[in-house]
């Protein structure tokens, strides 16, 4: 049997792909993940998540299915024993599962459920954190510009010079945990990390490295037209209407800053499995589960039915291992996360124990000009009056606190229009939004990167939409539900025994019972209990 590669996962929370400096962002200090690009890994520029929050998102990746297929489109919805991840599924196919304790996969309330995924869990707190931001009251008082902003700033350091935080420990426990690899058995590895995640905060160097003079235009609400209703729920509550544009800069500076951190993460850990002489036969897959505004449209973090770019368009790179084909660079072929599932279930030679909808990137890896989709989607919200379904922490239908910073959000989110179930689909050129309640969107990309103008009214595009919305019913019935691999009896041993026991001999009465027993299937069974029957003594 071949040697199976060690599966590297890295994944940063809340980081958009235009965070990337290789992909275009001219304020972005992402070195390490630039240089592991332009030579040995493919950059997917159009990868995009099938949620824009972080639980729907992971359950998604780690199982190749779609949130709508079992329900998980919520952050109190998770997967539960029944269902299986990619790293359950290598696990019981004998590889080293380590993982960090950030879970927003498994549920967490069922006894040793969690555990089942991993051989070993670092639980993260060992280490002493650094200290806080300079400002020590970054928020402010309520009814200020920052109240809800997230926005946190510089961060203070220790007497080393230095703010060690969670992800710094985790990538530290990852590290010790390569050093002391079992020799013979192969590694998955997975690291969820918190950086870039709100609230935007972040120490010296990174603070200051980025040029606010680079930074990309933003874009400003006040060029939008026909935007979803959410967003302007969530910046009327949001109160930041005195933010100014050197606000915003700043924020967004900060945002990049945390991303910078990731990248130097990234670069450690790299340089841990090169020292270890593992790195080579290593398949490493950096991802984030979904991206942030960070400014865009007026707006800090996120929505969990919103579909901009910023927000569904994600960083993703793969390296292979030694002896798979690569052909390092960017790629523009259209990617989901589902298709991580089924890159890295065949990379590691496992066969899938379940239905899913992901699709090898092992074409694109070895030419990068392959296409495996013509589309890519995202999905999100709620029906009328499922409010344990509001995203981000408001769960049993309560009532948001005032105080959370995430009280816009959850305030906005109450309004049962804002918070419509919404599917995106999204193409070469167009993307199209369709909602439950609201209107519907539908944007020229080409023409409008930014997504400013909704053009769902438009009679030129009439063409367009028509083909999108069939693509997306082809989409829906296609995905709408998945079988198990394993099959179910009609009958229970008794129904069996009432239905053949008038042809069976008495001398054959055991036989036949523990042929039951033994799960012998109906038309088998009747089969044997006829020969019987014909075989009586009148």
């Amino acid at each position: 049997m071949a040697k199976r590669p060690h599966i590297i996962i890295f994944n940063p929370d809340e980081m958009r792909s235009s965070a990337l400096a290789h992909l275009g962002n001219p304020a972005a200090v992402t070195p390490n993940l630039d240089a592991f690009a332009a030579s040995e890994a493919v950059s997917f520029r159009n990868a995009y998540c099938q949620n824009p929050v972080c639980v729907p998102s992971r359950c998604s990746f780690f199982t190749g299915l779609y949130p709508h297929v079992h329900g998980h489109r919520t952050m109190s919805h998770l997967l539960r024993p029944g269902e299986t991840t990619l790293l359950k599924e290598l696990k019981d196919a004998g590889y080293y599962v380590w993982m960090n304790d950030r879970n927003d996969l498994t549920a967490g309330q069922v006894p040793g459920w969690t555990e089942s995924h991993a051989d070993e869990i670092y639980y993260g707190g060992q280490e002493k954190q650094g200290p806080g931001p300079e400002n020590p009251e970054p928020r402010g008082e309520p009814g200020g510009k920052n109240y809800y902003s997230h926005y946190e700033g510089k961060l203070k350091l220790d007497e080393r010079g230095v703010n060690y935080n969670g992800d710094d420990e985790v990538v530290d426990a990852a590290i010790a945990c390569i050093r002391d690899l079992p020799e013979e058995q192969p590694l998955c590895m997975f690291l969820g990390l918190t950086y870039p995640h709100a609230p935007y905060r972040v120490e010296e160097p990174y603070f200051s490295a980025i040029d606010r003079a680079k930074l990309p235009p933003r874009i400003r609400a006040a060029d939008c037209t026909g935007k979803a209703k959410i967003l302007s729920e969530i910046r009327k509550y949001a109160g930041m209407n005195d933010y100014t544009d050197a606000d915003w800069d700043e924020l967004r500076a900060v945002y990049q800053g945390m991303c910078m951190k990731i990248d130097a993460q990234f670069g450690r850990l790299m340089a841990a499995l090169k020292e270890a002489g593992i790195y080579d036969d290593c398949a490493i897959f950096f991802f984030s589960d979904h991206g942030d505004f960070a400014g865009d449209y007026d707006l800090p973090e996120k929505c969990q039915n919103s579909f901009e770019d910023c927000l569904t368009r994600v960083p993703f790179l793969i390296k292979p291992p030694k002896g798979a084909v690569v052909d390092p660079g960017i790629s523009d072929s259209l990617t989901e996360l589902v298709d991580f599932y089924a890159t890295a279930m065949e990379f590691a030679g496992v066969a899938p124990s379940h239905t899913h909808f992901g699709r090898s990137l092992r074409p694109v890896l070895a030419d990068r000009g392959a296409k495996v989709r013509n589309y890519a989607f995202c999905e999100g919200g709620r029906q009328p009056g499922e409010t344990h379904c509001d995203e981000y922490h408001l769960e049993g239908g309560g009532v948001a606190s005032t105080v959370t910073p995430y009280w816009p959000k959850q305030r906005a989110q109450s309004d049962d229009e804002a918070h419509a179930k919404g599917i995106m689909i999204c193409g070469a050129r167009y993307k199209y939004i369709s909602r439950t309640l609201g209107d519907d969107e539908l944007y020229d990309l080409r023409e409008d990167p930014g997504e400013t103008t909704n053009r769902i009214q438009d009679p030129a595009l009439t063409d367009v939409l028509t083909q999108m919305r069939l693509e997306m019913l082809k989409w829906l019935q296609a995905t709408d539900d998945v079988v198990p691999f394993d099959h179910d009896a009609r009958f229970t041993p008794e129904m069996l025994w009432a239905r053949v026991r008038g042809m069976v001999p008495p001398e054959k009465t055991d036989e036949v019972k523990q042929m039951i027993a033994d799960g012998i299937n109906f038309p088998m069974l009747m089969h044997y209990c006829r020969e019987l029957a014909g075989q009586k003594k009148p």
